[in-house]
C-alpha cells in the first residue's frame, strides 16, 4: 500500500535527503522521497535545534537508525511488506521481553498480542489510522523502544487494574478525586531508569567528581586533571574505565531484574534523554555524600589530603 506523498519542508537539504532515502530502504515499503523528507523533518523538528546548520542537520540525520524508521513509518502506513519483515524480526523479540515482565507463559502471549492492535492503529469510523509506531523516531533501536513500549504496557495495566478496585472502594465512602496534572510518563523501561539509577548511586566519590565535572560541567580533560593535579591521559582512562564499568554494571541490574543478557544490551540502546532519572543529583549531591560515607584509605585521602593526592594514589593502587 503506498504512502500519500508529503510535501518536502526544504528544511533537508536535497543531496542529503535522497542519500539516506536510498540508505533506509524506504521504497521497499512504499515511502517516496517526499515523504520520507517529511518523516526527516517531523523528527529534526522535535530534537534538532532551533539554529541547526547544514552540518549539524547532516549529522543527526546520519545517527539516525534509519532502515528501522523506514519500517516502522512503513508499517504504520499499512504496507504489507513491511509488516511482513516487521512480523520476522520482532514478533519473538516481543513474546520474549513480555516473558521476562509477566513471567507466565499465557499472559505474556496476552500481553505481547494485545500491543499489535496499537502498532497496528485501529481505524475509527471516518478516521485515518492512528498506529503508536508513528511514535519511534530512530533516535534508538527498534527492538528497545518495543521493549519500553511493552514495559510501559504493562505498567499501564496494573495501574488501571489498581484504580478500578480503589476507585469502587472509595468511592462508596464518599471519597473525591482531583485531576492530575502531572505529565505522562516517558517510554523508557522503568527497569532500566532503575539500573542506572543504581550503578550512579554506586560509584565512589572521586569518580562521581570525575563523571561531573566532565559530562555535567563540561570541563576539558586538561581542566580536570589540572585540578586533580593528575596528568590529561590519567584522566582520560578514568573516564573510559568508569564508562565500561557503569556499561557492566547497568546490564547486571537489567539482567537481575528478569532480563537476557541480550535484551539487556538492546535496552542500552534508549535515547538518554528519555530516562527519569537525576544525573546530577546522584553525581554531585552523591559525591559529597560519598566523602563522608565511604570506607577505606580512598575516602580517608580525599577528606584528608583533597581530591587531587586522593585521585593519584587510587590510580597507583589500581
Amino acid at each position: 500500500m503506498p504512502v500519500v506523498a508529503a510535501a518536502k519542508s526544504g528544511k533537508v537539504p536535497a543531496a542529503l535527503a535522497r542519500e539516506l532515502f536510498e540508505k533506509s530502504g524506504s521504497e521497499s515499503y512504499g515511502i517516496t522521497l517526499d515523504s520520507f523528507c517529511s518523516i526527516l523533518e517531523q523528527v529534526g523538528s522535535k530534537y534538532l535545534a532551533a539554529g541547526a546548520d547544514e552540518t549539524d542537520t547532516r549529522e543527526f540525520c546520519c545517527s539516525l537508525r534509519l532502515e528501522e524508521l523506514a519500517l516502522a513509518r512503513g508499517c504504520a502506513a499499512g504496507s504489507d511488506h513491511a509488516w511482513e519483515v516487521f512480523l520476522t524480526r520482532y514478533r519473538a523479540t516481543l513474546y520474549d521481553a513480555a516473558r521476562g515482565i509477566v513471567r507466565e507463559e499465557g499472559r505474556a502471549k496476552e500481553l505481547a498480542d494485545s500491543l499489535y492492535a496499537d502498532l497496528y492503529g485501529m481505524k475509527a469510523t471516518g478516521a485515518e489510522r492512528t498506529s503508536k509506531l508513528n511514535s519511534y523516531m530512530g533516535r534508538g533501536s527498534l527492538a528497545g523502544w518495543l521493549r519500553a513500549v511493552l514495559a510501559q504496557e504493562y505498567v499501564n495495566r496494573y495501574r488501571a487494574g489498581r484504580r478500578l478496585v480503589s476507585l469502587e472502594e472509595q468511592t462508596e465512602a464518599g471519597v473525591q478525586f482531583a485531576a492530575s496534572d502531572q505529565p505522562s510518563p516517558s517510554v523508557a523501561d522503568p527497569r532500566l531508569e532503575a539500573a542506572t539509577d543504581a550503578a550512579l548511586a554506586s560509584l565512589a566519590a572521586d569518580e562521581k567528581f570525575v563523571l561531573a565535572a566532565y559530562y555535567l560541567d563540561g570541563r576539558t580533560l586538561a581542566e580536570i586533571a589540572r585540578s586533580l593535579r593528575v596528568h590529561e591521559s590519567t584522566v582520560c582512562r578514568k573516564l573510559e574505565k568508569l564508562a565500561r564499568n557503569l556499561r557492566k554494571a547497568i546490564v547486571s541490574g537489567l539482567m537481575h531484574a528478569g532480563l537476557s543478557r541480550r535484551a539487556a544490551e538492546e535496552a542500552l540502546a534508549a535515547d538518554v534523554r528519555d530516562l527519569r532519572v537525576k544525573v546530577r543529583d546522584r553525581l554531585v549531591s552523591g559525591a559529597e555524600s560519598g566523602l563522608r560515607t565511604e570506607n577505606g584509605p580512598a575516602a580517608a585521602e580525599i577528606t584528608q589530603k583533597g581530591p587531587g593526592q586522593a585521585f593519584q594514589a587510587r590510580e597507583g593502587q589500581e
